[in-house]
This record gives structure tokens, sequence and C-alpha cells, in this order.
């Protein structure tokens, strides 16, 4: 039986690197990805527009309030993730490892969805 795990990639604020050192990095992603098709790892991925784009909804009683702007303020943010399906947390580590040497500097945070089952 497999679990599903999130794979967060947090970035920090500020531009994105130029396009000679963007380019290589994404082929890299793309490939890395190919390998977690294969492998049967691969659920989903997506990078995220930056956080001046977000929106928050929040329900109030019988208000909904709504309001540009990220959630949090902060120095580092969720720039994309990645869903995969792993035997254990040891194989997911795995591909978070793998996800963070394509990525270096950036971080991944492995976490695993709540068991659909409890």
């Amino acid at each position: 039986m497999t679990q599903k795990y999130l794979l967060s990639i947090y970035q920090p604020a500020g531009d994105p690197p130029p396009p000679e050192v963007l380019e290589p990095i994404m082929r890299n992603v793309a490939a890395l990805t190919e390998e977690m098709r294969e492998a049967g790892a691969w659920v989903f991925n997506g990078p995220l527009h930056p956080p001046s784009t977000a929106t928050v909804v929040q329900s109030k009683g019988s208000d909904v309030l709504v309001t540009d702007g990220p959630f949090i303020e902060g120095k580092e943010y969720l720039g994309g993730f990645t869903i995969i399906q792993a035997a254990d947390l040891d194989e997911a580590l795995g591909w978070g490892r793998r996800l963070a040497a394509v990525l270096e500097p950036l971080w991944i945070e492995v976490r695993p969805f709540v068991d659909e089952a409890s």
C-alpha cells in the first residue's frame, strides 16, 4: 500500500533567477518528474505564481471575507509542489532529496497526507 506525500518547494521572496540560470534548473526538474512518472511515484506537480497574486477567503459567521495578498507575509514562500505516492517515508524522503539536489539551495518539505481510510 502506498501513501501520498506533498513535496513543498520553498523559495526566497524576490525576482526569479535569470533565464541562463533558471532554464537548466527547469530542465532538471522536468527530467526528475519524468523519473518519478516512470517509477510510478508521480501524482501531480506545479509551480505557483508569487504570493502577491494570492487571495485569501475566510468565513466569519454569515460573512465571507475576501482579502488580496498572501495569508502570511514572509521572506520565503511556497513556490511550487509535487505530490507523490511512496511505500513509506524513507522512499518519499529519497524523492525529496533528489528534488532538493535539483533545486539547490531551495528548501523541500516532505509531508504525508492524512490517510483516506482514517
